[in-house]
This record gives structure tokens, sequence and C-alpha cells, in this order.
């Protein structure tokens, strides 16, 4: 973790320096209200299973403390108006897991679990149903203990402090049903725990991110209205705390504003006007409400916006491109002078390597819709093996920022394709649900497999006849979860790629249904259960067309990935194999669904090394 310093305007004002230690995991870097010290999270690089540090430092004099040590990674800080206490977000250890003295028990000494609920365990988690992630509160002092405000067996999240420093809000699902409404509510604990959380809000949505306004009558949040018709773009609102009475801020703005990964919480402005951001054709913007209700652009651009916060009149701000990885920007709220303070590419640059950029282009779908595409180039002269890449989600968007998966496939000489199809986020709330299933009885669409299909393909298509560099007989296509559907839907139904890479990817609804961390959410976007209509996930089920894959196929799989658990890479792999196929399985141990971002250094090295020989052998050669 590091420290730049800036002047009164937001110019930089010397050189920043690392604040956390080499062999710290130093995160969630927070101010104290006066400026003068920094508190942190600290985890141990080698032992990041047990509980965390929370530290202090005093700026001017490097002395630093540690406050506490909470029973888990500490995931969530923020300070006390006063400055006097935190508040922090951290998991209850495991229970089956851990024995006297802190000691892992094997698995053969492990009691039972009983499982009575959906949502039992979390990717990358684990078990989660009976470890709730908590709010605590601490005072900022050494050897300090921290208090449990949010007791019971219910996950808590996203604590915000009073103006007054006396209660904290936060977002938690504490109803029986929450496991099927999938709803999640507001409440308010005083910071003393003198009290039990008071509800704010209505059962029905979901609400996360809130904080208070200035005036400590009313919430910030963000909501998603109706959790169990997904996708629907998440909005900002304002919540009063005395009846609950929900009003939508930047309605007009017909965008999702909670962008994948690192949604951010809305930021109160002392005029009662708030920022937020949102997603926007590959972009994440920040957005002004301002105190007459009306809405602007703050921060714009071909960029993606991270993390916001607010001291006087300056904004900070991350923000990335497609040639740079974030850095920290700032903007004064009464000039709109925007200053950049880092630039982390700068010693990419001074070694000779330069991200290639983006070039956008439009395809047009078999119905004629409008599809933003956008392709990378390699040095040297083309035409180039291609390779078209299929974002997770749906409901998530490729954009503007750097993104090292493009940048080593450039490298390895291959031209990239990319695009956000229908059921992407970024876009109106149309065009997100335009894949819910035709049988849903709100917003029925096509389908997974049917106008996103016709959008990738359009955009392979349009690359090869706009940029002359593109070779139409080298051609792959790949993608991660949902892209990895998508890959495996395609060689089910085109043989126009050479080759094909399908991760982490969803190949039977049926058995995701089954098996998946979030089993049961599935039917939001399908519209029905399985128990009534069986063909809704089988017919869209890519396995249900394996007999027509015959392009050369690697599989990548994580064996630990509970959000597409490794039977959908093994179901895909046999019936290739009973078909007398020659698909490439590699399984990555002790790995989740997210190895290609925050997997180990070695396997992800290891999975970039596969990718670039499997393509390499079969598209290298016209």
């Amino acid at each position: 973790m590091w420290v730049a310093p800036i002047d009164e305007s937001g110019a930089p004002a010397g050189t920043p320096e690392p604040v956390s230690e080499t062999d710290i995991d130093g995160s969630l870097g927070r101010w104290s209200p006066d400026g003068t010290r920094l508190a942190y999270a600290a985890q141990s690089l080698d032992d990041e299973a047990h509980g965390g540090e929370l530290r202090i430092r005093e700026l001017a004099t490097g002395h630093e403390v540690v406050v506490c040590v909470a029973p888990a990674p500490i995931a969530e800080l923020e300070w006390s108006p006063d400055g006097a206490r935190l508040a922090f977000v951290a998991r209850d250890p495991d229970p089956h897991v851990y024995g006297a003295f802190g000691v892992a028990r094997k698995d053969k000494d492990t009691p039972a679990r009983s499982i009575t609920t959906f949502f039992t365990r979390l990717d990358g988690e684990g078990w989660v149903y009976d470890r709730p992630t908590r709010v605590f509160v601490v005072d900022a002092s050494v050897g300090a203990t921290a208090q449990v405000l949010t007791p019971g067996p219910f996950q808590a999240a996203n604590p915000a402090w009073s103006p007054d420093a006396t209660a904290i809000a936060f977002a938690s699902a504490r109803h029986e049903t929450w496991d099927r409404d999938l709803a999640v509510d507001l409440f308010t604990v005083r910071a003393d725990a003198s009290a039990e959380p008071v509800q704010v809000t209505r059962t029905g949505g979901s609400f996360q991110h809130p904080a208070f306004a200035f005036d400590g009558a009313s919430l910030l949040a963000l909501l998603d209205p109706d959790p169990r018709s997904a996708p629907n773009h998440v909005r900002l609102v304002r919540v009063d705390l005395v009846g609950g009475e929900v009003t939508e801020l930047a309605g007009e703005l017909d965008r999702n504003k909670a962008s994948f990964p690192g949604t951010q919480t809305p930021v109160p402005q002392p005029d009662s006007g708030v920022l937020f951001t949102y997603e926007d054709s590959g972009a994440v913007h920040v957005g002004r409400v301002g105190p007459d209700g009306g809405t602007d652009v703050l921060v714009g651009g071909s960029r993606w916006v991270g993390g916001i916060d607010r001291r006087a009149d300056i904004v900070a701000f991350t923000a990335a491109d497609d040639t740079h990885t974030a850095d920290v920007f700032t903007v004064a709220l009464s000039t709109r002078i925007e200053q950049r303070i880092t630039d982390h590419a700068e010693k990419l640059r001074a070694e000779g390597c330069d991200p290639a950029p983006m070039q956008r282009f439009v395809a047009l779908s078999a119905d004629g819709t409008e599809v933003e595409c956008w392709a990378l180039r390699p040095e040297g002269n083309g035409p180039f093996p291609t390779l078209l890449n299929v974002h997770g989600g749906p409901f998530t968007q490729y954009g503007y920022k750097l993104f090292d998966e493009f940048q080593i496939q450039i490298g390895a000489g291959f031209a990239v394709v990319l695009c956000n199809p229908r059921g992407s986020s970024g876009y109106s709330q149309a065009w997100g649900r335009a894949i819910r299933w035709p049988g849903c009885q709100v917003d029925p669409g096509s389908g997974w497999g049917g106008v996103d299909y016709d959008d990738v393909m359009a955009c392979a298509d349009a690359a090869v006849a706009q940029l002359d560099w593109i070779d139409a007989d080298r051609m792959g296509v790949l993608g991660g979860s949902y892209g990895g559907y998508m890959t495996s839907w395609v060689i089910g139904h085109t043989d126009r790629f050479k080759a094909a890479c399908s991760e982490r990817s969803v190949n039977n609804l049926l058995t995701e249904e089954h098996n998946s961390d979030i089993a049961s959410a599935f039917e939001d976007t399908i519209g029905t259960s399985y128990l009534d209509d069986v063909a809704a996930y089988t017919s869209r089920s890519p396995i249900a067309f394996v007999r027509e894959m015959r392009t050369p196929l690697l599989i990548l799989h994580s064996e630990n990935d509970l959000r597409c658990p490794i039977n959908q890479a093994e179901e895909l792999f046999v019936s290739l194999r009973l078909l007398g196929r020659t698909p490439e399985f590699w399984r990555f141990p002790g790995e989740c669904h997210e190895l290609s971002r925050s997997g180990a250094p070695a396997h992800r090295v290891q999975r970039a090394e596969i990718l670039v020989d499997f393509f390499g052998r079969h598209l290298r050669q016209p």
C-alpha cells in the first residue's frame, strides 16, 4: 500500500511512498477524519488462512500500532466521523475446521454439517452459512477489544457511520425466507451495541452499500429492485430512516450503477448531492446528482473508474484505460480541473513494453442490432491469427481498462477481438435482459445462445470485413464462465473456428443448478424451475450439442471452483472422448473460479502458457 501526497488543489506534491511492509498484504487504507492517521488491514502473505490485523500509522512520525487482530481477514473498514473508533467486517472462523487452539482438523476429523438453506458455500470462501460476516467496532487505540454489532447467524456487510458517530448502518438479510427471495435490507445499530439492530427498509429488494446523507436523516444506497428477476440495473436510491420510503436518484440514466468488480458506495455531498459510478458502453464513469436532483458527468471518457472519495472540494478516484493500469487522479468539484497523481504504466513503457490500444468498431447482428466491438493489433505485418474473446457474466462488460489476458495474446502474436453482446451490462436495461429465457413472464428474451450468439458471430464477421489485418481462416474462440458457456455453444453450432478454449464453463445448466454455490439462482433468468420444465435447462445447454463439436478444444477448470463446479468440465470431456474426439483437459488443484484473476502466480503463468501453446499449435499455420 502506498501514499501519494497532493496539495490543496489536488495536484501532486511529492513522490508516492510505500506504507505497508513487503511481506504484508496491506489493503483498505482509510484516512482518519483529521488526515493525520492511516488505518489499514494487514494480512501476512505467509498465513492467509488466519486472522488479519487492523493497523494505524501516524503519518508525521511513521509510528505504527496494531489496534486489534480480527478473527479472519478484514474485508471492509471505516473510521468514525470523530476519529475515535473504527468499524470493520470480518467472517467468523470455521467452527468445523478449526479445533482447539485454532489448529485445523483433517477432513476425516471434521464434524458433519447440517444444511437447511441454499447458498451455504461461496466460491473462494468455502462454507459460509455457519460463519457469517459480521460488523465489528473497535476503539482506535492499541490493544483495543473489538465488539460485535451484528449478532446472530446472519451475513452483514457495508458498514457506514452516522454523522454524529453514534450509529452504524449496514446491509443484511435477517428474515427467514432470505435464501428464496434474495432480499437484503438495510439496518442501523447503536455503535455501542446497546440495542438490537433496527430494520430501515421494507423487505423486497436487495439493498447494498449504504452511506448516511450529511443531514443524518436518510441513507444513500444501491438497490436491485427485484433480485429474483435477473438481471436488473442496480439503482441509486435515497432511503428515509423513518418509514423507509425509497426515492430513486438519477433514474433517467438507464445504466447499471454497480460495476463488476468493485461496486462503489455512493459518496454524499454537503449540498445534499451524491457522487456515484455507473457503467456506460465499456467505460465506468462518475456521475453527480446535484441538489436540484439533476444529473451530470463528473468523470467521463474512455476509461474505467474504480474507487472514489471526497474531501472538501477535491474528489480522488482511481481510473484505468486500455493502455494503463489503475492510477490515482483528483478532480476539483469547483473547477472540474483533473490531475493525474500516479502513472504505473510508466515503468512498462520505460522497459519497452507498450500495451496495445483498443480499436473500436461496430458490428451489425442478424436482426440489424448494432453491437459494440473492439480489436487489438499485435506488432508486425498481418494478417494475424485471431482470438475472439467472450466475457463472463453474462451481465458484465468488456471495456476500457488494461486487461492482461489481451496483452498476453497480443504479445504472442495473436490479434484480439471482443464485444459486448446482448446480455452485457453497460447499456440499457433492455439490452441486459435481452437473453432472459423465452418462457419468462416478465421481459422474455431469446435465452442464452440466442441473440447473444448472433452478436458474437457478428463481431467475428465484422472484424474480418473491416480490419484487413484479421485472418478469417485462422480464428479461435475462447472465454470463461458464461464466456466458456458461449465458447462451448459456438463450437456446437458452427465449425468456422480452428480452435477453442472453454474455461470454467457452464456446459450443463441442469447439473449447474444442482451443484453451484448459487444453486437455485438460474431460475431467475430461465423463469421456471427445472422441476417444472427440464427442457428449459437441457435444450439451452451446450452439452446437448456435443455430437456437433468437432473443433479442437482446450478445457481449463479449477478443482475447487464452486461457481461452475469441476463436473461441468468433466461432463464435456467425457462426452467428447466417448465420441472419439481428442479434447485437451487441464485441471488446476487448489484454485477456485477466480484462477485467472487471483490464482496462485505459478498457476496463472502455467495457464497463460497452456493457452498460448494450444492456440499456437492450431492457428499459426494457414
